[in-house]
């Protein structure tokens, strides 16, 4: 047998670049490259192997190890599964600091391969710099925190070991049902140390992904009980757009006239301009898909993992013979809610639940109640882009202001706070791929990262990152990245001086938006009071940062002005932050949803007993679902 002597590292690097998936007779190319940090831990490993050929593996250079996990969860999501980034770091801090990424990852379903350095595994220098020692475990490393937030975890003790991990990574990182993280952890040593692999192992391998269906009596009873429903509501989620079955779910919607409600992974799986198109549901939807979704006797979900906002904390489905059939290639999720399991493709299965609901459709009255909702909510979200709220423009109004003078194909990114609620209500997406929100784990800090990462997985679209003043501020850094990689973002900085999102949760939990306003301490305090300053505002210039750390900016005080900005950003060839503060109070309605976050059970504060009662009021609209 043919052999090649290389190190540990070069040898992983080499076979990574040689991995392909395949889907419908199309070719891609798995790991589209390598995002790194150097450090002692992994510059004579890795960082070695990928200098040597540079050829094999794009190298990519981030400015913090959990930006560079978003940016590689961006590219995957943004590429439907079909591609992944991989990412090294160090030993120590360097590999801890990706946790939080790697659990955004594996909640969202989203492959990164991540390649933290580790202690010796001969353990002769033990203990080493940035190593964690344990009294009752000699084996145990901090990269054992990885364990938890990660799909499949390896440690490569001898280089050898590095052939059957690499090839249970990438089954995981290819898998449609299990996908997420995968981390390998590699002893710094380790790392180094040469081996005689096959050569065999470094031939391009092909994973070829399947379109699996259920059985036909598990399809027929699904089609019977749609058959048989009144009001019937298709949920979409992200599984449609992985699987790439929006074509199918309009040829679907059009025949049947089933309306379609979406997740947040799930919108643009219809244009919003289609007339079966609800638009978001559950905690953030929108009051057309709420009011359908209140009502419908059939919910045929579509690739979602029921959240509780999709569910409104099992308050969304109130019709007391609701039924559901589950569409999901995730076991784990088909047979959420006690639905009629339909495991396998998105996109087969809807296909073959048309054929089978040939000839039928929904009554007539039904397709004009919901056509009327969604007219109303159509002239709600026109109302919202255009309050005139002054002196300080309501967020709505900058979404509204972005969603027009963005082209279709555009796409908007966002993750934590208020906006990914209002953007779920309110954006009128265009494209499949134009909406881009990371909410499975709500990650502060995802949304310049993540936009990178989509700008790289698809650089023919214009990218804009919408971002509160409180994630900015937690991971700005790779605007440098975006700059250095001529990877363009618009990225919109809406400042409301602190956490407005949880401020709102706070207020109406009876709290008074306590510690989530950025200003100076007062008396003591550093509360937050609509009426009162509650101290001076911190002498930060958000837009000056931005500057310094290489972008474009310009600063919008009113809508007026945020418009001339979007329209001269068009013609900036680098990363342009657009600074623009709203005012914190003025939200968006929950139009009849609710969302469960415990209330104190007692409480000296009046208005944290009033919450309380509302509290059991949303308690009392609760459903099993079984």
């Amino acid at each position: 047998m043919k052999t090649l002597k290389l190190t540990m590292a070069q040898a992983l690097v080499r076979f990574l670049a040689s991995q392909h998936v395949e889907r419908d007779g199309v070719e891609h190319r798995f790991i589209g490259g390598c995002f790194g940090i150097f450090g002692h831990g992994n510059l004579t490993g890795i960082g070695q192997a990928l200098a040597q050929n540079p050829e094999l593996l794009t190298y990519y250079q981030a400015r913090n190890e959990q930006a560079m996990v978003h940016t590689a969860a961006g590219f995957a999501k943004m590429r439907n599964r079909l591609a992944a980034l991989a990412c090294t770091t160090s030993i120590g801090p360097g590999a801890t600091n990706m946790i939080t990424g790697a659990a955004a990852a594996t909640v969202n379903r989203l492959p990164v391969l991540l390649l933290p350095g580790d202690v010796f595994a001969s353990r002769r220098p033990d203990p080493v710099l940035q190593q964690l020692e344990s009294p009752s475990r000699g084996d145990v490393s901090v990269n054992d925190a990885f364990i938890p937030v990660s799909r499949y975890f390896d440690r490569i003790q001898r280089p050898e070991q590095l052939i059957p991990a690499a090839l249970s990574a990438m089954r995981v990182l290819t898998s449609q049902v299990d996908t997420g993280a995968v981390t390998l952890a590699l002893p710094q040593d380790v790392q180094t140390e040469a081996f005689d692999y096959p050569a065999e192992f470094f031939e391009k391998r092909t994973w070829r992904l399947a379109r699996p269906l259920p059985d036909e009596p598990a399809l027929e009873r699904a089609a019977g009980i749609i058959r048989a429903a009144r009001r019937p509501l298709l949920v979409a989620g992200g599984g449609v757009i992985y699987s790439e079955a929006t074509d199918a779910l309009r040829g679907l919607v059009r025949r049947t006239g089933m309306p379609v409600a979406e997740t947040q992974a799930g919108k643009g799986s219809l244009a919003y301009d289609h007339a079966g198109a609800l638009g978001g549901v559950g905690a953030t939807g929108t009051l057309a898909a709420n009011r359908i979704a209140a009502s419908a006797d059939v919910v045929i979900g579509v690739g979602t993992r029921y959240t509780d906002f999709t569910t409104a904390s099992k308050t969304a489905f109130q019709n007391p013979d609701v039924r559901f059939v589950n569409i999901n290639i995730a076991e784990l999720d088909s047979h959420k809610l006690g639905g009629v399991p339909l495991t396998g493709d998105a996109r087969a299965i809807l296909e073959a639940l048309d054929r089978r609901l040939q000839g039928w459709s929904v009554a007539e009255a039904y397709r004009r109640d919901y056509e009327q909702l969604r007219a109303e909510w159509d002239a709600e979200v026109s109302r919202l882009y255009n309050l005139g709220h002054s002196p300080l423009p309501a967020q709505s109004e900058v979404l509204g202001a972005v969603n027009e003078l963005s082209a279709p194909r555009d796409v908007v990114v966002c993750a934590a706070g208020s906006m990914p609620g209002d953007l779920h209500k309110l954006w009128r997406t265009r494209d499949a791929k134009g909406y881009h929100v990371e909410y499975g784990y709500s990650t502060m800090g995802y949304e310049i990262a993540g936009g990178l990462g989509v700008r790289l997985a698809d650089p023919s679209r214009e990218v804009y990152v919408m971002v509160g003043d409180g994630s900015y501020l937690m991971m700005a850094q790779e605007i440098v990245t975006s700059i250095q990689e001529h990877a363009k973002l618009t990225i919109v900085l809406v400042d409301n001086e602190g956490f407005a999102s949880i401020g709102g949760l706070s207020r109406s939990k009876g709290n008074a938006g306590f510690g989530t306003r950025y200003r100076y301490r007062n008396g003591g305090s550093l509360g937050d009071d609509a009426e009162h300053s509650n101290g001076e505002r911190l002498p930060v210039d958000l837009g000056m940062n931005a500057q310094g750390l290489g972008a474009h900016v310009y600063r919008a005080r009113n809508v007026e002005e945020l418009r001339d900005a979007l329209v001269a950003a068009k013609k900036i060839d680098r990363t342009v932050v657009i600074h623009v503060a709203v005012d914190r109070y003025e939200g968006v309605p929950s139009y009849e949803s609710w969302w469960e976050v415990p209330v104190a059970e007692v409480s000296e504060s009046a208005d944290v007993k009033k919450a309380r009662e509302e509290h059991r009021r949303g308690l009392a609209r609760r459903r099993w679902h079984v």
